[in-house]
């Protein structure tokens, strides 16, 4: 049942401050975790491996996660999630500090772990809301991510140096901090009750048949191509700035500074545009950008090249996983909503872990084109299975 309008404009807002600590959180990981781990790792092509044990701590976890989320009520499973960040940046921070680099991995898969349960925000912001709605909740929420690319890079590169002899290690300590700051934010939400599976006489259809319907898969599969894509050219872009091209670390947390901007500045009018021509045609122009950027990333490896690559991904990025999120949110009865969220967070992050365990070795054995190269016929494969999910709807 969707709340009050002041109860949901007030959720809104927490909620967009939630994702706005998260997604630093994300932001520091995704700026220092590679060059952090060229200190210590076994081998070069391995530097990537915390970034994706990250990924895989959350592809991991998503499923129970929203299970969780849907047991204790949404407040308490996202302060909970929000709480196991705290363990996991002090055994990342010490990690750093001992130059052990699988502790330093289990350190991100931890992060990874909670993580998971701040992906459940943009749900808990579409229904808390009428139908009607639910893509500008989902977008004005995910907009709290544009302070995220700004405080995320800058936290990271001004506590580089704070502990003496262990470069980067206080930029891990600095995640406990918010996710400190981010359960008592959440503290202060009143959101919607959930439906518990097995609570309510009516169960709604069985996974086998929803997972059978285009109207459930194929947003599926527009989040997780569009989240797959920007996670495999986001993870190898500061390798490949500092390590491939001689850029400096300051160049690279710039580039990713702005990226993460650019992930989510648009959601200020994502939704609305979702409103005016469709969340399907969004999420194809979110996947067109994709393919600009690496075509960009194929005409130079300047400074400008990549932060323009990862300036048109951010918002490629932003276009497909909204426009997929708006299109899945509308498809699904409340009943169904915690086995339908659950299986799209493992198939999303599930492929968001494998594209980011590829980068690195892609990176390594085949180049920073190469990656590119890749990126554009599975954007334009997954265009035209949204276009033909999008006639067959018509015809319906």
């Amino acid at each position: 049942m969707p709340d009050s309008r002041s109860q949901s404009i007030r959720n809104i807002g927490l909620l967009s401050a939630v994702q706005a600590l998260g997604g630093s959180s994300s932001s520091i990981i995704m700026s220092v975790a590679a060059l952090a781990a060229v200190n210590f790792a076994p081998d070069r092509s391995a530097v990537t491996l915390p970034v994706t044990a990250m990924i895989v701590g959350l592809a991991l976890t998503t499923s129970t996660a929203t299970m969780v989320i849907y047991r204790l009520g949404r407040t308490r499973g996202l302060m909970l999630g929000a709480a196991i960040g705290i363990p996991a940046s002090i055994v990342a921070t010490l990690a750093v500090i001992l130059g052990q680099f699988y502790l330093f991995a289990a350190g991100l898969f931890l992060v990874g772990m909670s993580g998971a349960f701040m992906q459940q925000v943009r749900f808990a912001a579409a229904d808390s809301v009428a139908p009607e709605f639910k893509s500008q909740a989902i977008s004005w929420v995910m907009f709290g991510g544009v302070a995220a690319g700004f405080l995320g890079p800058q936290l990271s590169a001004l506590s580089i140096g704070w502990i003496p002899g262990a470069e980067y290690a206080a930029s891990f300590m600095v995640i406990g901090v918010i996710s400190l700051l981010s359960v008592l934010v959440l503290a202060g939400t009143r959101l919607a009750p959930t439906h518990a599976p097995g609570a309510t006489e009516d169960k709604g259809r069985p996974l086998s048949v929803l997972l059978r319907q285009p109207e459930i898969v194929l947003p599926m599969l527009g989040a997780a191509l569009s989240y797959a894509l920007m996670t495999l050219i986001m993870v190898a872009a500061p390798l490949a700035m500092v390590h491939l091209c001689g850029h400096s670390p300051t160049d690279a947390a710039g580039a990713i500074q702005w990226h993460v901007v650019a992930m989510f500045a648009p959601s200020f009018v994502t939704g609305a545009i979702i409103k005016r021509i469709g969340a399907s045609l969004v999420t194809a122009i979110g996947l067109l950008l994709i393919i600009a950027c690496a075509v960009i990333a194929l005409n130079g490896i300047t400074v400008a090249h990549f932060t323009i690559t990862l300036i048109l991904l951010g918002v490629g990025w932003n276009f497909g996983f909204i426009g997929s999120t708006a299109m899945l949110a509308t498809s699904y009865r409340p009943q169904e909503a915690g086995r339908v969220q659950a299986v799209n967070e493992q198939v999303v992050f599930g492929s968001s872990a494998i594209a980011s365990l590829s980068s690195g070795f892609l990176l390594q054995f085949v180049g920073w084109e190469a990656i590119n190269l890749l990126a554009i016929p599975v954007a334009t494969l997954t265009i035209l299975l949204l276009g033909f999910g999008a006639l067959r709807q018509a015809r319906a």
